[in-house]
């Protein structure tokens, strides 16, 4: 009896994660991970701020003046009308970074050692997509901090204005997904990032960013209007209070906003499910 008095009590079992619960932890460890790397490489932040305001100066003093938007050539009326589309393509192609950095993960044996350890299969990809948000989110603001000096100008109220960005934002997640499956896919970080821009470009040139539809040959139309990346484009345009053009009869150009959340989340939840399972299969 004694001896049973005065063992010392058995510390208890912790009570084992639910799914979703694990799930979500081993994302965010994922995702703090990415991002610490992201602050101790700076060239990746610096290089992809670079480019999109190379786009931002390029197209805003060298074609302002030659593009006709509602039957002006202003360069000031197409610097509002360019902006919408700049802020979309830069989301978009934030997707080559995401398929190459999971690609450049796979090649250094990084993602067997986290299959090695007892997390949800998609921690891995969902952290690494939540850290190219963030980063995204970063050089939104940049963008649009230089989008202002070059005399872009919103409007409308701040709560659409954030609309806007979160549409972008949305878009740009989604679109991640199709990059980490085409990360996950190919053999070499520099085949993903080939692979990564092969399809951005006609997705992005393909759509009113830059011109309006009704500029394109006819059988081109349909295809820019019915364009995800269009839709998110016409959505900010709209809830920016940045001058446009008479939208066309197709169902997403009418309904932007709605377009560009339906088909931001379709893309979201396919690409995402493909992924996934491309992970588990490759982990198998």
């Amino acid at each position: 009896m004694s001896a049973m008095t005065n063992a010392a009590p058995q510390p208890l079992a912790p009570r084992p994660r639910g799914g979703i619960v694990q799930s979500v932890t081993d994302s965010l460890v994922v995702a703090k991970r990415n991002l610490i790397r992201m602050t101790r490489i700076p060239e990746i932040v610096i290089f992809g701020l670079i480019q999109p305001i190379m786009f931002v100066v390029l197209f805003s003093y060298v074609f302002g003046g030659a593009l006709v938007v509602n039957g002006s050539t202003n360069a000031g009326q197409y610097r509002e009308f360019l902006m919408a589309g700049i802020f979309a393509q830069t989301v978009t192609f934030a997707t080559a970074g995401a398929g190459a950095g999971i690609a450049d993960d796979m090649h250094k044996g990084l993602i067997d050692r986290f299959r090695s350890l007892p997390m949800a299969r998609g921690a891995v990809l969902t952290g690494r997509t939540i850290a190219d948000l963030v980063q995204t989110a970063l050089t939104l603001v940049v963008l649009a901090a230089v989008a202002l000096l070059v005399g872009w100008r919103t409007h409308e109220n701040i709560g659409k204005v954030l609309g806007g960005f979160g549409l972008l934002l949305l878009l740009g997640y989604a679109f991640s997904w199709i990059g980490a499956l085409i990360g996950l896919t190919v053999r070499t970080p520099e085949a993903a990032t080939s692979g990564g821009l092969v399809w951005l470009f006609p997705v992005t040139f393909i759509s009113n960013a830059f011109v309006p539809t009704a500029t394109m040959a006819g059988w081109l139309q349909p295809i820019a209007e019915w364009n995800p990346f269009s839709a998110t484009v016409q959505a900010c345009r709209v809830l920016f209070g940045n001058p446009g053009v008479s939208p066309s009869d197709a169902w997403p150009m009418q309904h932007p906003v709605w377009a560009s959340l339906l088909w931001s989340l379709v893309i979201f939840a396919l690409f995402r499910t493909l992924a996934v399972r491309k992970y588990r299969s490759a982990a198998a």
